[in-house]
């Protein structure tokens, strides 16, 4: 019996065991444990590898000089990961979050298996070499299609696969960060999963458990250990506000900034020429701004230790003015404006990579940033405060996640402490960004093409409809040139009362209503000289093949009609009814809906 056929009985005996012996609550729970351990392993892999890539390459550079290895380095390994993803994964793999969800919105939750790997081993090969993106964006997507794809293995629906999908990045981000809270709250938040028990147990295993396999490897220290050393004060509150303005304000920058540099190097149409562009410009901001190198999380620690200026400015030509304040305060607002340039250009140029990190980095940099010109006034605030809340800040308006922000600070720094001011700061950008962008980062290009999965039911409902499954082709056509003894042999042979006029290239000229003929359509006098051109009318909207079911509800609702054309490329496709979209709407919503 060949190797194949055996596991597949295997598997189906497995199967038919577990749903006679193993109810599907239970199976659940089983399986959310499951994501939990292979997430979490992977976490530590994943941050495993890119460590030692990146110290392997950097440990022998010099503090007090530029090097031209800053330059050199982000090319070969955005190079090396074009010529990775395109010969061995051959299918893009960049924007990892956005990929999850698109997946749940349009895809079924079904990820692609490779994704099991190939964004770890693309994402260390950028990242190793110093693009300046994160690790986050992969970790997610990577658990992602494992907690996807081990549904799909047993079998499970579309609810199960989606509540895979949220296991596996919640699991992802716990490992990661270490940070079982946030990772449930990303998945609340940024995934936009529903909150339901059903749903919120699993996540809390997978967490956990993805948090144990982490601490076991690694160890309990926190990404920034020692940091939070003094409690909040309540004085400072009004300078947690201005933070959480300024860091709202820097979001919206951060993230319309990242598109437009992107949409800028994808006009290159020639992969060559994107690449040689981008890992140039990328070489040349790295060369000046050693920060950018790799995820930023070093700086960060820098600005949090002490002797922050020597420290940042080490391996710059701007080492030698570091006692100068102005300069050190136009250096970092530099690294504050610039980072997101940075890490457009690492995606943009071919490299894989998130926004996570970059996104932290920022916040981290504004957080100083603003203690450094209050400094100057004489107002004295606790820096490694400030640059947690900052962190917390601009991650806040960049994904939108004002909670995860909150408690991945608190989790990575152990500064639980903190949570009044993490959570002010977070809460004020989350509302400053909101009001000029609704959308995360992540969801921005789905929401445009409306391909964005919502905690908004009605328009969830309308995400996972499909605009092809409720057209409607039994029309039966008619030319305009017909007479009306014509037409009427062809009422008489259709079960519909609309019948649309098309020409020989399938193009809709009109529409003929049953009653706009009934009074006539008995008078034979008039077979031979009336036409169907005499009886149409034009609709006033149609409705193209690729219009999202948002805006097919909206043409209904602007028109008043019950049943409009569907067209693709100009040619009459069908019809779609108002009362086959509602009939289609229940039975969807009843299935999304299902909390059992």
């Amino acid at each position: 019996m060949p190797q194949g056929n055996r596991e597949s009985k295997i598997r189906l005996g497995f199967l038919v065991w577990r749903t006679r012996h193993v109810k599907e609550r239970q199976f659940i729970m089983i399986l959310s444990v499951l994501v939990g351990v292979v997430t979490g392993l992977t976490a530590v892999l994943l941050k495993n590898m890119v460590h030692y890539t990146h110290r392997f390459f950097t440990e022998q550079l010099q503090v007090d000089s530029g090097s031209l290895l800053f330059f050199v380095y982000p090319f070969i390994g955005i190079l090396v990961t074009r010529l990775f993803v395109k010969y061995f994964v051959k299918e893009d793999i960049s924007h990892g979050v956005t990929k999850v969800l698109f997946a749940i919105s349009r895809r079924g939750s079904m990820i692609s298996p490779h994704n099991n790997y190939s964004s770890m081993i693309a994402s260390t090969l950028t990242i190793g070499f110093g693009g300046s993106v994160g690790t986050e964006a992969t970790i997610v997507l990577t658990g992602a299609s494992i907690g996807s794809n081990l549904a799909r293995f047993f079998r499970m629906n579309y609810k199960v696969m989606t509540l895979m999908i949220g296991c596996g990045a919640a699991g992802a981000i716990s490992g990661i960060f270490k940070a079982p809270i946030a990772g449930i709250m990303f998945t609340l938040e940024v995934l936009m999963l529903d909150l339901t028990m059903a749903s919120l147990v699993p996540l809390m295993l997978t967490a956990i458990t993805s948090y144990v396999i982490a601490f076991f490897f690694m160890g309990d220290a926190f990404l920034f250990s020692d940091q939070v050393i003094t409690h909040f004060r309540m004085g400072n509150f009004p300078w947690y506000v201005l933070l959480g303005l300024f860091s709202g304000i820097l979001s919206v920058y951060f993230t319309r900034v990242n598109i437009r540099v992107e949409r800028f190097l994808n006009g290159f149409k020639h992969p060559l020429k994107r690449m040689a562009l981008g890992g140039t410009l990328l070489g040349l901001l790295i060369y000046l701004f050693p920060p950018f190198y790799g995820e930023g999380y070093a700086s960060l620690e820098m600005l949090m230790d002490g002797d922050a200026a020597r420290r940042l400015l080490g391996n710059t030509y701007f080492f030698d003015y570091r006692d100068h304040l102005w300069v050190v305060i136009l250096y970092v607002a530099a690294l504050v404006f610039v980072k997101v340039i940075a890490t457009a250009l690492t995606n943009g140029s071919g490299g894989v990579g998130g926004v996570f990190a970059p996104s932290l980095f920022t916040g981290g940099v504004a957080g100083y940033l603003l203690c450094l010109l209050l400094g100057t006034a004489g107002v004295e605030l606790p820096v490694s405060h400030f640059v947690l809340a900052g962190m917390a800040g601009v991650m806040a308006g960049v994904m939108n996640a004002p909670l995860t922000a909150m408690f991945l600070i608190a989790e990575v720094s152990g500064g639980y402490s903190l949570l009044l001011p993490l959570m002010l700061t977070s809460v004020t950008s989350h509302l400053t960004s909101r009001g000029m962008e609704p959308y995360s980062i992540y969801a921005r290009r789905l929401a445009m093409k409306g391909d964005l999965l919502t905690h908004n039911k009605d328009k969830a409902v309308l995400t996972l409809m499909k605009l092809h499954k409720v057209v409607e082709t039994d029309f039966r056509t008619v030319d305009a040139d017909d007479a009306l003894g014509d037409l009427v042999k062809v009422v008489s042979r259709s079960s519909r009362n609309l019948f649309p006029v098309v020409d020989k290239e399938k193009h809709l000229l009109g529409v003929v209503l049953l009653d706009d003929i009934r009074k006539i359509m008995f008078n034979q006098e008039m077979y031979n000289t009336a036409y169907v051109r005499d009886f149409m009318t034009i609709p006033d909207t149609v409705i193209d093949i690729r219009d999202s079911m948002e805006q097919v509800m909206k043409k209904f609702e602007d028109s008043g009609a019950w049943n409009l054309p569907v067209l693709e490329d100009h040619a009459y496709v069908g019809f779609v009814s108002k009362a086959k979209i509602f009939n289609t709407y229940r039975r969807v919503l009843i299935h999304f809906s299902d909390d059992e």
